[in-house]
């Protein structure tokens, strides 16, 4: 049950999340928030996704 959930959150983050976090301020690493939340969602997907992957070899 933790694997669909886990695996879904980046995407829930990356289509539902973004109209809630559309801002200009606050910065994030001098980007608009908007970038920084896009950035760090690209970059953290892959750790869900490895997560999961070790879940279903168990």
């Amino acid at each position: 049950m933790l694997r669909p959930i886990l695996a879904a959150i980046p995407i829930v983050a990356l289509t539902i999340a973004v109209p809630l976090v559309n801002r200009v301020e606050p910065r994030f690493l001098g980007m608009p928030f908007l970038l920084g939340w896009i950035v760090g969602w690209v970059l953290l997907t892959p750790a869900f996704l490895w997560t999961v992957a070790r879940l279903e070899r168990r």
